[in-house]
């Protein structure tokens, strides 16, 4: 037997494996690495997080990924040397990472990388019907392989699509496999540049986990604080605070196909973008917004939107589950005036971060991204049903150090 397979084989028979789980999101903010002890597989998964930090990306290396970025029309030179670049710095910092907590290499059994997403494009969303669902990352897991001398899985989103998923959202596993509580009906809401949930019911029932983007989370809002006070985000949402919501322009921005779309689905930055805002704007005649009033909106567009989403999602299923405990993650989680609204909007729920369920909110997608490669490695295949949006299917491509 080739040795990297029988050491593939071996790891899959421990009871318990160290995984680092890898993240970058659509915000483009850093490299979340998370170290994870995790025991057992499926239902049965228990994760200890042992160490966990964000690498964040310099405005050189932003700007390199901006040039690819949610584009239809890219230099493919460009693109295709970041792939490579972007797979080789990953690699490094996971190695300079474990070199800072004293973790030898040769004790951690896998990296699980995410990628980074340059472009995301559903059916619905491109509308060409020849072609199918389609998303691209890149970061290739080869090189992260080679710089770390751990086996690596990535590129997690292509067989999602391959079995009839959109590639997005993939968090629905790891939060049922880890997030889970039998007796009380939970969302996850996860806020980064796009906001997603799952719904995980009390009964523990994997055919009834829900899954879907929602729309906006922080995209529009870090977009706009960047062009208005060169900081990467409206810290503790004080500009939109300071302003006053343009209800012309809130129905403008919630005037969109996809708000209409049947669950579940997804989306990203290729459509709401600044050209986006720029257009409802000019159709509601808004175009002389303060940059307080125009935070303000923009946070109320993406409360809204996840909270009609949450509202619809939940209306189909059974009224003793609605019920619901929503715990909140991502960038968006630290956002009061986003968090207070959406609460004010869903009335019937209850709230929470996701810290309280002993994965801090910061590393939660990291960390279901190393639940992924554990399930790839070592899961016996637990049954979804047969759903669109949520195939029962096992995910990453495995790259070998030799």
């Amino acid at each position: 037997m080739n040795p990297q397979l029988e050491c593939l084989y071996q790891l899959a028979q421990k009871p318990e494996r160290r995984i680092i789980g890898l993240m970058s999101g659509t915000s483009l903010d850093g490299l979340d690495i998370a170290l994870c002890r995790i025991t057992g597989s499926g239902p049965a998964t228990t994760v200890v997080v042992e160490q966990f930090t964000t690498i964040p990306y310099d405005d050189t290396f932003k700007d390199s990924i901006r040039a690819v970025f949610a584009k239809k029309q890219v230099d493919f030179e460009h693109l295709t040397l970041l792939n490579e670049q972007i797979g080789r710095r990953h690699g490094q910092w996971v190695a300079d990472c474990l070199r800072s907590w004293s973790v030898p290499a040769e004790t951690v059994d896998l990296v699980a990388s995410h990628g980074q997403t340059v472009y995301h494009a559903p059916r619905k969303q491109h509308q060409r019907p020849d072609y199918p669902n389609a998303t691209l990352q890149i970061g290739d897991g080869d090189h992260i392989a080679a710089e770390t001398g751990i086996i690596t899985l990535s590129d997690f989103r292509q067989r999602h699509i391959a079995h009839g998923g959109e590639g997005a959202p993939l968090a629905v596993y790891g939060d049922y496999f880890v997030f889970s509580q039998a007796g009380e009906n939970r969302v996850l809401l996860n806020m980064g540049g796009i906001a997603n949930f799952t719904y995980l019911p009390g009964s523990l029932d994997a055919s009834v986990v829900f899954t879907t983007d929602t729309g906006p989370g922080n995209t529009l809002l870090d977009a706009y604080a960047r062009q208005f006070t060169g900081k990467p985000y409206d810290e503790d949402g004080q500009l939109a605070a300071a302003g006053t919501i343009s209800a012309p322009l809130l129905t403008a921005l919630l005037d969109h196909p996809f708000f209409g779309q049947p669950f579940p689905k997804t989306t990203g930055p290729e459509v709401f973008n600044t050209g986006y805002v720029r257009d409802a704007q000019q159709r509601s005649q808004t175009d002389g917004l303060p940059a307080e009033d125009l935070l303000a909106t923009l946070t109320r567009f993406s409360a809204e939107s996840i909270a009609q989403a949450i509202s619809k999602a939940l209306a189909n299923v059974p009224e003793a589950d609605r019920h619901v405990r929503i715990y909140m993650s991502g960038g968006g989680a630290h956002n009061p005036v986003l968090t207070q609204t959406i609460e004010a909007l869903l009335p019937g729920c209850t709230f929470a971060k996701t810290d309280e369920l002993g994965i801090a909110g910061d590393a939660k997608e990291a960390v279901l991204f190393a639940v992924l490669a554990n399930e790839a490695v070592a899961g016996s295949g637990t049954s979804f049903g047969e759903r669109q949006g949520v195939p029962s299917v096992s995910m990453g491509k495995i790259s070998f150090t030799k």
